[in-house]
């Protein structure tokens, strides 16, 4: 059988504006570039703890 990698879907929600530097560039390394963006990721442990430290400013469609 074939690997079926397990993946979530991200949306950005809330504005980069007047956050901290690191939440800005988690956002960037998701991939998302706005609000409004959507990014299709590999569920991977490391994907989990960046949308964990930016849970408030995305919304996850698994």
């Amino acid at each position: 059988m074939a690997d079926v990698k397990k993946t979530v879907r991200v949306r950005q929600t809330g504005s980069t504006i007047g956050r901290e530097a690191d939440q800005q560039q988690t956002l960037t390394g998701l991939g998302l570039r706005g609000i409004g963006s959507v990014r299709e990721l590999e569920d991977t442990p490391s994907v989990r703890g960046m949308i964990r430290k930016v849970a408030h400013l995305i919304r996850v469609e698994e």
